[in-house]
């Protein structure tokens, strides 16, 4: 795997992220898009510790670490983006992420790309120089952020790039969901956070 930016990450962040896309890439390609909650390890030690234990976390292995929640599988007919902006967490959540595969085009294709958006869709699927990534994005409360992206063409996890801005538009639209300003008049997430943990691959 390539860090971009290995000194600037939070490993605890970095971590969960990695852990994500690890146990995504066991699944092969043409995924749905997927949300997370990131929780503190031991909260959820102390709040849920036959789930804990089930897991094989304990205060001393976890102390620090985040573990990933996966909430329930969004609408198909939705993009996550757009998902994304009538979304809110509740206090206990540190952090969310979000996984998403994306045709990416070369730069030199953005002049030929329709403004129509079903051609446009078609347009980079049938480019011959498309790529299929995997993204997977994570922020926290505290304000740090990692990505992690896989291509198709390079399909393993020496190949999979690590960084804090790899994808700054899903970024700043996943800190938006972690907004505690009141005034905000998004549909909250679900009080109970499902308790299906994101367990190591």
């Amino acid at each position: 795997m390539t860090l971009t930016d290995p000194l600037d990450a939070d490993p605890a962040l970095a971590s969960a992220i990695l852990e994500i896309e690890g146990h995504l890439a066991q699944g092969g390609w043409d995924q749905p898009a997927r949300l997370y909650a990131l929780v503190d390890t031991a909260r959820l030690v102390d709040h849920e510790p036959a789930l804990a234990a089930a897991m094989g976390l304990d205060h001393s292995s976890e102390q620090g670490s985040l573990t990933a929640i996966e909430q329930d599988q969004l609408s198909p007919e939705v993009e996550l983006e757009r998902a994304l902006e009538s979304i809110s967490w509740p206090p206990e959540v540190i952090g969310c992420a979000a996984v998403v595969e994306r045709l990416v085009l070369p730069p030199d294709a953005d002049e030929q790309i329709p403004d129509d958006e079903t051609e446009a869709q078609r347009f980079a699927r049938e480019h011959p120089e498309r790529q299929d990534v995997r993204i997977v994005a994570g922020v926290t409360r505290h304000g740090s952020t990692y990505c992690a992206l896989r291509l198709r063409a390079h399909d393993d996890d020496q190949s999979v790039v690590g960084g804090i801005d790899l994808v700054p538009a899903l970024l700043a639209l996943l800190e938006a969901t972690l907004d505690e300003d009141p005034a905000d008049d998004r549909a909250d997430a679900p009080a109970d956070v499902p308790a299906e943990p994101e367990e190591n691959p």
